[in-house]
């Protein structure tokens, strides 16, 4: 019976060959255990993940679709350790487990302090938007990264919204009474989070290119993000999209894309006019590069395409040097700079160096934003938060 078993493993009935074995296992902690992993089969008709706790000897086995690189383990109490291990199968077979990794499950998240958007915290307390950055080590690699990044010729700051309703990134927050409606993926879909979004037939869309499309369901607090939208009159399609769940940490899987290039949220990383006028931003902000290496540092999943590590990764955080005097600066440009300085910002796209991103509003003040063309990309440094992952 063990010889026979084996040669199913290892070939099967009819030649047919079992599924490469998955590597890359992760278990990433928090009230619930995001477990992910990296499909490596081509061939394979399931996933099987199978958890046990820890101390204990049982295994439990969950089957999950094909292509599947991940699982949330919910409904654990806090304190609860799990081992882990992952396979592929089809009709010829399993491969090799993989094996190895625990987590022990944390107490609920802590939003105190933390931007609210329709009602709903934007990620809780420890989420990397929300840290402050202002004590983090320097990279070594700080000049590099930042002489690369003004390299194609922008060299200054650059805020890219403004008082024209054209210019930056629109979102709509949604009742919890918003229908679902379906979304057909045409270009990325492999990488997107299957519909039904509550998106409205009028939902705003970005100018330009991009054609974002960025909706907060506050009932369930939720964020779910297009990119290339389009609405027909008969529905929605888009390029890709990304659902993130609000009171979770959890991230997208290793190499997928979202709504943005680096694999992240849009709105938690856009400047609103509501936060600044409070005089305070308390996150991070988004900011493109001219170009972008194929690696990345969570919390960004996806990454470039150029092969010079001296260009920076999709992922890359900046701050301000607090040696940089900011003292000469007033109104909308200030409350920007203080963030920048605490918060710093993440590489989330390629585009024109230096430039952040801020949501569409009318009542910016254009003459106010101009101040911040004077920053150059030299007053900034890059903090060290995650190792450079290749995919």
């Amino acid at each position: 019976m063990a010889l026979l078993v084996a040669a199913l493993v290892l070939g099967g009935a009819g030649g047919a060959s079992a599924p490469a074995r998955p590597t890359a296992l992760a278990a990433v902690a928090g009230p619930e255990i995001e477990v992910t992993w990296r499909d490596n089969a081509g061939n394979e008709t399931r996933y099987e993940l199978a958890h046990r706790p820890v101390p204990g000897v049982a295994w439990t086995t969950v089957r999950l679709r094909r292509n599947a690189s991940g699982w949330t383990h919910q409904g654990l109490a806090a304190g609860t350790t799990v081992a882990y291990r992952v396979r592929a199968c089809n009709r010829a077979g399993c491969s090799a487990w993989l094996r190895g990794k625990r987590a022990t499950t944390t107490a609920p998240p802590d939003f105190a302090g933390v931007p609210i958007l329709g009602g709903c915290p934007v990620f809780p307390a420890d989420n990397p938007w929300n840290r402050d950055v202002s004590g983090y080590p320097v990279d070594p690699r700080s000049d590099v990264y930042v002489t690369s990044i003004s390299a194609g010729g922008t060299r200054f700051l650059h805020a890219d919204f403004g008082s024209d309703p054209t210019y930056g990134i629109p979102y709509v927050v949604v009742p919890a009474s918003q229908p679902f409606v379906p979304i057909r993926f045409v270009e990325y879909g492999d990488e997107s989070d299957p519909g039904p979004y509550p998106v409205p037939p009028g939902a705003p869309v970005e100018a330009g290119g991009d054609r974002h499309v960025l909706v907060l369901h506050s009932g369930a607090c939720k964020l779910y993000e297009l990119y290339h939208a389009r609405f027909d009159g008969s529905g929605w399609s888009a390029g890709s999209g990304a659902v993130f769940d609000l009171s979770s940490n959890r991230r997208r899987p290793d190499t997928w894309t979202s709504a943005d290039a680096a694999g992240l949220p849009i709105l938690p990383g856009l400047v609103r006019y509501d936060e600044v006028l409070t005089g305070e931003i308390r996150h991070a902000l988004r900011f493109t590069v001219e170009r972008t290496q194929r690696a990345f540092i969570h919390p960004a999943t996806h990454y470039g395409s150029s092969d010079d590590p001296d260009d920076p990764p999709m992922g890359l955080r900046l701050r301000l040097k607090a040696s940089y005097d900011i003292s000469g600066f007033t109104g909308q440009a200030r409350v920007v700079l203080e963030a920048l300085r605490r918060y710093g910002m993440i590489v989330a796209d390629q585009g024109t160096s230096w430039y952040i991103s801020g949501a569409t509003d009318p009542r910016w003040r254009d003459t106010d934003l101009d101040q911040l063309k004077s920053v150059p990309g030299s007053a900034f440094e890059v903090v060290q938060t995650g190792e450079v992952l290749k995919p």
